[in-house]
């Protein structure tokens, strides 16, 4: 992984703020004007769009905007949680930030990094932001004086081209983007987890492991194509991006009733990032579920009981109602105390051949399969855990000229022998893996 740092159209932070500072004149973006160009391709807004400068000051509670963009609110709640990729994300958060004894530092423009194909990338924006009747339209902070969420998602959208261009997604993407992280998108739909004990206990065992090396774990709930973020009875939201905020194995008893003390149900705690609207099924906030937990233990797992968006659920339960998870796996270093992963990244790229059977292809195909990528690696121990993730350049960018589908990609991880290494077979298939 790249530890430079690239400036997105070689616009450098520092440089254009002295400058600013200099002449005593607040900073216009150029490459991401203050004009519909920027805020949509096709779908306009309800409204006249008005671009407003706030003040600015950095709380970490943030809200949603008018565009299916809950997955990159959900992204940045997880982000809110880990200091040390916040400040990688957002360097010198401070300096930036508006300074009421020395207001003549400010210049209105701020800057933020992303993780772009494995090369860190320094995105430069204005604080100017777009409001409809006054009111921010996108991604924004219960409080009226927080906006750091909100300059975070604009430089986002200047990445990929306007806000419009963020509309549907995954956490995990939005993880990756911050991070450099390994994604690993489970289906808790088609494996049933809920359904089979062993292979539930499996996958709780392998999130507390992904917590403790402070992963970050996203889920969202099954979409609905009639009706939009529609509150289920339950509490949770149709088709909505949920943060995972901590798994634990909760002891029950203390003394009360049969349980015994080493008694643990495994849960997960939740954060729905709109900052309220919670599961109200067992162990939520005031469920009866909780009196068989002692207060040392409640005080220990941070219950709180308050409509603030975040709650407890038993891991079964969670298992039964969500979906789908993103669970990434910080490999940086810099951004983990754990045991850090040995990382090693490829590049490549498909070409057209003349002669068909030289061209790479997906498939079985004997003929051309030997023409595709390949790559050798060891595993030396029984113990060792192999991480691959396929990553291609997001095609969202290209959203305003009608096109931004990524294509389907997949790898195959096969066994290999010496008497394999120069043969055009190939032995039985370890992993068989297709994503878009």
């Amino acid at each position: 992984m790249s530890s430079s740092v690239a400036p997105f159209k070689n616009q450098h932070y520092a440089h254009l703020k002295r400058d600013c500072i200099k002449n005593k004149k607040l900073f216009e973006d150029p490459e991401f004007p203050a004009n519909d160009s920027s805020v949509f391709y096709k779908e306009k807004p309800c409204g006249i769009v008005e671009w407003k400068r706030p003040g600015v000051s950095a709380s970490k509670k943030i809200w949603y905007g008018k565009i299916g963009n809950c997955w990159f609110v959900a992204a940045s709640s997880c982000l809110a949680l880990k200091p040390k990729l916040w400040e990688k994300v957002i360097p010198d958060w401070e300096e930036q930030d508006w300074d009421p004894k020395h207001p003549e530092n400010y210049a209105g423009i701020f800057h933020f990094r992303f993780w772009v194909f494995g090369q860190w990338t320094d995105v430069v924006v204005d604080d100017r932001l777009p409001t409809i009747n006054r009111h921010l339209i996108y991604c924004h902070s219960n409080s009226k004086r927080e906006f750091w969420s909100a300059l975070l998602e604009k430089a986002y959208a200047k990445l990929y081209g306007c806000y419009e261009s963020l509309r549907g997604g995954y956490p995990g993407d939005a993880v990756v983007d911050f991070s450099g992280a390994v994604c690993e998108r489970i289906n808790l739909k088609k494996e049933a987890f809920y359904k089979d004990q062993e292979k539930q206990n499996h996958l709780f065992e392998k999130l507390l492991e992904v917590c403790k090396r402070e992963g970050i774990i996203s889920c969202w709930t099954t979409a609905d194509p009639h009706k939009t973020e529609a509150k289920l009875t339950n509490g949770l939201v149709r088709g909505h991006a949920y943060a995972v905020t901590a798994v634990n194995r909760v002891r029950l008893g203390e003394g009360l009733g049969t349980y015994s003390k080493t008694e643990t149900i495994p849960m997960i705690r939740m954060r729905n990032p709109w900052g309220h609207i919670e599961w109200n099924g067992p162990w939520s906030d005031s469920s009866e579920e909780w009196s068989k937990i002692g207060y040392a233990e409640r005080n220990k797992v941070g219950l709180t009981v308050e409509d603030d968006g975040e709650f407890w659920m038993s891991f079964e339960d969670w298992c039964r109602h969500f979906c789908d998870a993103d669970v990434c796996h910080i490999v940086d270093p810099s951004l983990t105390n754990s045991r850090p992963w040995n990382e090693t990244l490829h590049f490549g790229s498909w070409t057209r051949h003349d002669d068909p059977v030289l061209n790479r292809s997906g498939g079985c195909n004997s003929m051309t399969i030997p023409q595709n990528p390949q790559y050798l690696f060891d595993v030396t121990k029984k113990t060792d855990e192999v991480l691959i993730t396929l990553q291609q350049k997001d095609q969202r960018i290209h959203k305003k000229t009608g096109h931004g589908e990524n294509m389907a990609i997949g790898f195959k991880v096969y066994e290999v022998t010496s008497i394999f290494l120069y043969s055009i077979s190939f032995p039985t298939v370890i992993v068989d893996q297709i994503q878009h």
